[in-house]
């Protein structure tokens, strides 16, 4: 019994528990539990993003990630573009959608315009011209 009690105790001075739970530890000090399950969410991109801007280096970013460098610079641009054009961009109102409505009608109505402009010259071009009468 003082054996099985020596070998139960072995682990737990070697920094792990009989479970394996000082593995996922240990992973997690090296740098494997940062690494991807081969999909990031937005979130974590963002994350990812914000730690470039704030002056991380990007070739460790990329290591620790487990991801490209080429990768992590396109999410920034592309988080970069979509913030410059949010802040081009102003909140749409009700006034928007009365201002479409009203261009689509004003659409319709130039439409029938044209449309009954064509339909009185094809009227004028099938009516002869008065018969003249002749002269005695």
């Amino acid at each position: 019994m003082a054996r099985s009690m020596n070998q139960a105790s072995l682990p737990a001075e070697r920094g792990r528990s009989p479970s394996g739970a000082g593995s996922e530890a240990a992973a997690a000090s090296s740098g494997a539990a940062n690494k991807p399950n081969g999909r990031f969410s937005a979130r974590r991109k963002t994350e990812a993003v914000l730690r470039l801007l704030r002056g991380e280096d990007l070739e460790i970013l990329s290591r620790e990630l487990g991801v490209t460098a080429a990768t992590l610079s396109a999410w920034r641009d592309s988080f970069l573009a979509a913030g410059e054009a949010s802040l081009k961009s102003r909140r749409p109102d009700h006034r928007d959608e009365e201002a479409q409505r009203l261009k689509a009608k004003v659409g319709e109505v130039l439409m029938d315009n044209e449309l009954l402009a064509e339909e009185v010259q094809r009227l004028k071009d099938a009516i002869p011209l008065a018969a003249r009468r002749r002269k005695r």
